[in-house]
């Protein structure tokens, strides 16, 4: 087994200011203390636990407010989604109840939902629930549709009315999946920030770059990062409990049979994928597992997680190698999505796995440079991979993004990179980064209008 102590790396091959296309900040420059904190406190924000896709669990959270705003069961529910969350919502297993879709969401949602919960919002959920949400189902009093006109991204708009006493609540999520802009009560508003903010990035209060996510992961007191060995916990445990079970379409599981064996082998590579895809089938298939989630998305906080965890631990590096690694990945995977945004027609997994194949590209020993290399090697091979909803298969997406942040890493670690004279990459990896999230955020939104409308115009929708 090849290991190179990343901490060696570093005080062999560090950067210097200026030796790299991207900049990385002078000792003079350092992260001060303040910085360092908000930087920790977006971290914070950011990687949250979630049980299920956080799609439909953002439609249960804002059902479960605007009954609590109704103060009794309603009626009927009229529920208004921007096309990104019907789009992520249609086709995923909701946790714990063997159903797929909106409709059992946003019943639990107001029979058993709290809001206090967030993303975990039907937590509460027993077998006497379940079967009276799927009688609230067949009693049609859900409405679900588009939300009319122009919107953010990242919307749910849910009315509850109660027939006997006229009553009607409204709650409005947008922007970020557990942020209430909006409620009403008899037309009583109680809460408007809808004027704030801006649509779609994570974690506008500190703006990012590569080498102050780089800068931060390798110098933020490692006492202060501690929580991430919980956060590997937490998606490493989602792996092993899917194996308990059949969820999508077992490609973890399919990882460790002989087949498999005689094509991979018994290498890291194979056990990279498995535990990485395993979770993800366990998530998308309705286990009711928690999951530690990235930027809103509980399969990006998979693949920022488990692959990295799992090379940290086959190759043999030290703990706090891994906590900074996996630092390393988390940011990364945030600071790209700040300026995607929250929903876009790119997959999720491509961010991610462009985070995950920076922590591995460090616990391989490499530095910042080699680092910049693997991210321009991400950017060349998975850009335009396209999001179609949150389902079982987003199992083989996030295994092809893992596949290529090993691929990437490796190549980086030779000190081979795709060059600025080859597609969308820029000598500059930040720009190369504004290249890859201007195409999913701006020139990719006819390809998502058109990806919903094949979804929701298939035979199986009719």
């Amino acid at each position: 087994m090849i290991h190179q102590s990343p901490s060696a790396a570093h005080r062999v091959s560090g950067m210097a200011p200026g030796s790299c296309t991207v900049r990385l900040h002078s000792e003079q420059e350092m992260i001060d203390s303040a910085t360092q904190q908000q930087i920790l406190d977006l971290i914070h924000r950011e990687v949250v636990p979630a049980v299920g896709c956080t799609e439909p669990m953002a439609v249960a959270l804002c059902t479960a407010r605007a009954t609590e705003l109704l103060g009794c069961r309603p009626d009927e529910i009229e529920v208004l989604l921007s096309a990104n969350i019907l789009k992520n919502a249609m086709g995923v297993g909701i946790p714990g109840t063997g159903m797929i879709g909106l409709p059992i969401a946003i019943a639990l949602g107001a029979l058993i939902g709290k809001s206090e919960y967030q993303l975990e919002v039907i937590k509460d959920l027993t077998p006497e629930s379940l079967e009276e949400g799927k009688k609230y189902i067949s009693e049609k009093r859900i409405n679900i549709g588009l939300k009319p006109g122009r919107c953010d991204k990242l919307y749910v708009e849910v009315t509850c009315k109660a027939h006997g006493s006229r009553d009607k609540a409204t709650a409005i999520i947008a922007r970020s999946h557990t942020n209430f802009v909006y409620e009403e009560l008899n037309g009583s508003v109680k809460l408007d920030t809808r004027g704030g903010g801006c649509e779609g990035g994570a974690g506008e209060s500190v703006r990012l770059d590569l080498a102050t996510v780089w800068e931060f992961a390798m110098t933020a007191p490692v006492d202060k990062l501690r929580f991430f060995l919980n956060v590997r916990d937490v998606n490493i445990r989602a792996a092993a409990e899917s194996l308990k079970g059949n969820y999508g379409h077992c490609l973890g599981k399919s990882m460790d049979r002989p087949l498999s064996r005689g094509i991979f082998g018994d290498s890291i590579y194979s056990h990279v994928i498995s535990k990485t895809a395993s979770a993800c089938d366990a998530r998308m298939g309705g286990a009711l597992i928690p999951v530690m989630s990235n930027s809103g998305s509980g399969n990006q906080g998979i693949c920022a997680t488990n692959p990295v965890a799992v090379y940290a631990m086959e190759n043999e590096n030290t703990e706090e190698e891994l906590i900074r690694a996996l630092c390393l990945s988390h940011l990364t995977a945030i600071y790209i999505k700040q300026s995607l945004g929250r929903l876009s027609a790119l997959c999720g997994c491509v961010v991610a796995s462009i985070g995950s194949s920076c922590g591995i590209t460090y616990l391989m020993g490499g530095d910042y440079k080699r680092v910049c290399y693997s991210v321009k090697n991400m950017i060349a091979n998975l850009a335009g991979m396209i999001c179609d909803g949150a389902k079982p298969s987003c199992a083989l997406k996030i295994s092809s993004g893992v596949s290529t942040a090993l691929l990437s890493a490796m190549l980086s670690i030779e000190g081979r990179h795709v060059t600025a004279a080859e597609g969308i990459i820029d000598e500059d990896v930040d720009r190369s980064i504004r290249n890859l999230t201007s195409i999913g955020k701006e020139a990719m939104c006819e390809t998502d209008d058109m990806v919903l409308d094949i979804m929701t115009h298939k035979s199986s929708c009719r």
